[in-house]
């Protein structure tokens, strides 16, 4: 990514003189006649050099580091979508956004409800099945009394063989690469941390075929694609697959939508109307 010099130069210092001294814990003094902070005490509060501050501001300054922009931001008291400006004028990739973990924010519940006639799934992103409404559940099955180690669908894939039995036996192996590389790139997302460290380690003891997989380096993030399914009570489904960024980093929101015109848009109205309890029966 380029740095725009110009543009950064006039953001950090407008970004300066938004800022009143009292919002840091500053006197304002009653010789201050330079509207918001001055360079020194943006300087002071990011523990960088007055000068080097000046020579960014002036469009001269060397590349900032990523964490010298950090401290800036932190500084500027800069909203998470002005840090992110800040990283992007400066030729940055800006930090990755808060994570939510396991809690769902009720608006999304209301969503997933709302949509009645498509099946969605809220995600995390190492593929923890955190909530899906009516028409998922009866087009995948319940996983709400599932214990919480195993309701990853990455973990179900690779170790519960009755998961892959309503997809074409011809696709079995493409769709579990894709498990995979969207694992991969998750976790590098993440630093692999304890969680997506923890999911691969298990995963790895647990399946040949994973570890196998693992040892192939592919990565790929999971956005959108075309995908089959046999429901027992209503047959063949097509699906196109859509994959959400939520506001939070670490959850996704997967939509499944029938060609329009499509076989699939009948079968897919007629297990809304068979509903969830009877597409289990006939799960089981």
């Amino acid at each position: 990514m380029k740095m725009d010099r110009t543009k950064l130069a006039d953001f950090l210092r407008r970004s300066r003189e938004r800022l009143r001294p009292q919002e840091v814990g500053l006197a304002a003094g009653p010789r201050r006649r330079t509207p918001g902070l001055r360079r020194e005490e943006v300087a002071q509060l990011a523990g960088v050099s007055a000068d080097y501050v000046m020579r960014l501001e002036q469009a001269r300054g060397s590349q900032p580091s990523a964490q010298l922009l950090t401290a800036l931001a932190r500084a500027l008291r800069l909203t998470e979508d002005e840090r992110d400006h800040l990283f992007l004028l400066a030729g940055h990739r800006p930090p990755e956004g808060a994570r939510a973990g396991e809690h769902v924010r009720p608006g999304l519940l209301y969503l997933l409800d709302r949509l009645g006639e498509t099946p969605a799934q809220l995600l995390t992103d190492l593929g923890d099945l955190l909530a899906q409404n009516a028409l998922a559940e009866a087009l995948f099955g319940c996983v709400c009394t599932v214990a919480e180690p195993d309701r990853n669908i990455v973990w179900r894939w690779f170790t519960d063989p009755a998961v892959r039995e309503p997809y074409p036996a011809e696709e079995r192996d493409r769709l579990g690469r894709l498990h995979v590389a969207d694992l991969r790139a998750a976790a590098t997302r993440r630093g692999y941390d304890r969680p997506s460290s923890s999911l691969i380690d298990r995963l790895g003891a647990a399946s040949e075929e994973f570890a196998a997989l693992w040892q192939r380096h592919e990565v790929a993030v999971r956005r959108a694609s075309r995908m089959r399914v046999t429901h027992p009570s209503v047959g063949p489904i097509e699906f196109d697959y859509e994959m959400l960024q939520t506001q939070a980093a670490d959850q996704r929101l997967r939509l499944f939508t029938p060609p329009p015109g499509s076989r699939s848009v009948e079968a897919l109205e007629l297990l809304r109307v068979v509903g969830p309890e009877t597409a289990h029966r006939s799960h089981r």
